[in-house]
């Protein structure tokens, strides 16, 4: 009973770091707070991060990206992990970091994607709904350009943003997926779920590891999960967008870092509009391509110093709504 009151006690300890600051009830002081920002279906109060940068000024509308969270991790995770509220002081940058529903003590968090994953699918969570409201609640705390909202996400985040972008397109600007598919199902015995037809065209930037066994980039089962839950090909997603925003079939392709990476490009030759981008990265696993993780590499390492947040500004930063 001592261990099981202890455990308990320590559960209860780390949620408490894991919430953060509230934010201020008035006022937007540069930091990142947690905010309480409803509830949904089930009942269950839902919350994200918020950051706001330290060059904010509440007289000038900012860019705002959402960053989702992989499966069973947490808002707090994604921001260590991804540097997004570094790049955001640099840039004069708002993050929201939305945390995943279905969790337990402020962990384990995760999202209906439509095909995955766990019982927030299982049981309908309507998260495309929550990203909706998170937006919607940054803007009424801070000064939001609704002309420039960005969506990010990585694991069963990524699939989220790919439901998210179809069914409330109109919502961002552009779009960032990593390590994710639009596309799958969790049985043999499940049909496939895939991403409904989207309201419009949309910029989108899709990155992924080669050697990514939890989300293959070719799909099919996944080694990692073990058992029969299965993935559309990651090149899936990039003709569903390609042909959804009306741009050439045939890529511009570059070869970066040695030919560790490789950048494919659609685009309309000769005309301004949404975009389509690909990066795929030789021997990388199912990680946030980015961050202390490629900072920590060898010296001469073709990935040493590559940061997807980096790459993924600049391509939210050329498009606006």
């Amino acid at each position: 009973m001592k261990h099981l009151i202890a455990g308990l006690s320590l559960l209860i300890v780390l949620a408490g770091c894991a919430a953060g600051r509230p934010m201020p009830p008035t006022g937007a002081i540069p930091g990142t707070w947690r905010v309480a920002a409803g509830t949904l279906k089930n009942g269950a109060p839902r919350s994200y991060l918020l950051h706001v940068p330290s060059g904010y000024q509440a007289d000038r509308a900012h860019p705002l990206v959402v960053v989702l969270h992989g499966a069973y991790s947490t808002a707090r995770e994604m921001e260590d992990w991804t540097g997004w509220s570094t790049l955001a002081d640099r840039e004069n940058v708002l993050v929201a970091y939305p945390e995943g529903g279905w969790g337990f003590l402020g962990f384990f968090q995760h999202w209906n994607a439509g095909h995955c994953c766990g019982p927030a699918a299982e049981k309908g969570e309507d998260d495309v709904g929550f990203v909706a409201l998170v937006i919607a609640d940054a803007a009424r705390r801070v000064n939001v350009d609704a002309a420039r909202v960005y969506v990010t996400g990585f694991s069963n985040g990524g699939m989220l943003v790919y439901r998210a972008i179809a069914e409330r397109t109109g919502l961002f600007a552009a779009a960032a997926p990593l390590a994710a598919s639009h596309g799958g199902r969790a049985t043999a015995a499940a049909p496939f779920w895939v991403t409904p037809k989207p309201q419009g065209p949309l910029p989108v930037l899709v990155m992924h590891g080669l050697e990514d066994r939890n989300v293959p980039f070719a799909g099919g089962i996944s080694p990692a999960k073990g058992g029969e839950r299965e993935y559309l090909p990651a090149i899936d997603a990039v003709r569903f967008w390609v042909a959804a925003d009306g741009l050439d079939p045939d890529p511009v392709v570059e070869h970066l870092r040695g030919g560790a990476v490789t950048r494919s490009a659609w685009s309309r030759p000769g005309a301004a509009g949404p975009e389509v981008v690909l990066y795929t990265i030789a021997g990388w696993d199912h990680r946030w391509p980015g961050g202390a993780v490629t900072a920590a590499l060898p010296q001469d390492h073709l990935l040493r110093g590559f940061d997807a947040t980096s790459i993924i500004w600049e391509f939210f930063s050329r498009h606006a709504r």
